[in-house]
C-alpha cells in the first residue's frame, strides 16, 4: 500500500495544490488546517510522513515539530517543513528540532514531490530507525545509542565530532557551511573560529578510515557528505 502522507497547512490554495500532487504521485493524504485536528488524526492513524507549515493559527509549527520528535511512538516520523519563513535562522532551527527537510513558499511542486520520494527513501526498511543511518555497506550511524561503526567495527569519536557527522548524515548531499556547523553545534554563544571545524573534520576523516571519503570539502562553501 502506498505510503501516507498528512499535510499541516491553513491555507486552503496550498493545501489544493499540495494534494492534487501527491494524489497524481499514489500516495494516500490526509489535510489538516490546524495543529489541534493533526494531533487528533495522528491519534487514529499513523503517516509515513508529515508535510508542515510553520505559520499556523493555533500553534507553531516548530512547537508541533518539537512534540512530534518527543514523542517516543512518533519520533521517528519523517517531518518536511513547508513555509514561508525563508531566513536562515528559522531553517537551522527546524533542522535542529529534527525536521528532514525545509522547503520555502513559493515552491516547485515536482521539487516537493522529489524531495518527498527522498525523505522516504531515506527512512530505510519498515521498522528501522531513522535515527540510524547507513551509508553504503561501509559506515553505520545510531544518533540514539551515540554509535558510529565502519564496516561493522565501532569507532571512538568525540561529541564534536560525533555531531559534525550527524548533521551531515541526516541530509546527504546537502552543503554546510563552516558557520552553519558551528551554530549546529555551540549555538550562538559559540566563542570558537569556524576554522575549528576544518581540524575536527580532519581528525574525523582519519577515525572513519576507509569511510573518510564519504566526507567532501565544497571549496568556498564548506562540506558535504556524499555517497
Amino acid at each position: 500500500m502506498k505510503e501516507l502522507i498528512y499535510t499541516v497547512e491553513d491555507e486552503p490554495d496550498i493545501a489544493d495544490l499540495v494534494t492534487l500532487h501527491l494524489e497524481k504521485s499514489g500516495y494516500r493524504h490526509k489535510w489538516f488546517k490546524t495543529g489541534g485536528s493533526f494531533f487528533q488524526g495522528v491519534e487514529k492513524s499513523r503517516p509515513d510522513l508529515i508535510i508542515l507549515d510553520l505559520m499556523l493559527e493555533d500553534m507553531d509549527g516548530l512547537e508541533i515539530c518539537k512534540k512530534i520528535k518527543n514523542d517516543e511512538k512518533r519520533k521517528t516520523i519523517p517531518v518536511i517543513m513547508l513555509t514561508a519563513r525563508v531566513e536562515e535562522i528559522d531553517k537551522i532551527l527546524g533542522l535542529e528540532l529534527g525536521a528532514d527537510d525545509y522547503v520555502t513558499k513559493p515552491f516547485s511542486p515536482k521539487e516537493l514531490m522529489a524531495r518527498i520520494k527522498a525523505v522516504l527513501r531515506r527512512g530505510g526498511k519498515p521498522g528501522e530507525s531513522s535515527h540510524v543511518v547507513h551509508l553504503g555497506n561501509i559506515l553505520s550511524i545510531n544518533s540514539e545509542k551515540f554509535q558510529v561503526s565502519v564496516q561493522g567495527k565501532n569507532i571512538d569519536l568525540t561529541t564534536t565530532e560525533f555531531k559534525i557527522l550527524e548533521i551531515l548524515s541526516n541530509h546527504p548531499g546537502w552543503v554546510f557551511s563552516r558557520e552553519k556547523i558551528l551554530d549546529h553545534i555551540w549555538g550562538y554563544d559559540k566563542a570558537v573560529i569556524d576554522r575549528t571545524i576544518d581540524v575536527h573534520i580532519r581528525h574525523l576523516r582519519e577515525k572513519l578510515g576507509d569511510a573518510g571519503h564519504y566526507i567532501k570539502n565544497i571549496r568556498g562553501m564548506g562540506y558535504k557528505l556524499e555517497l
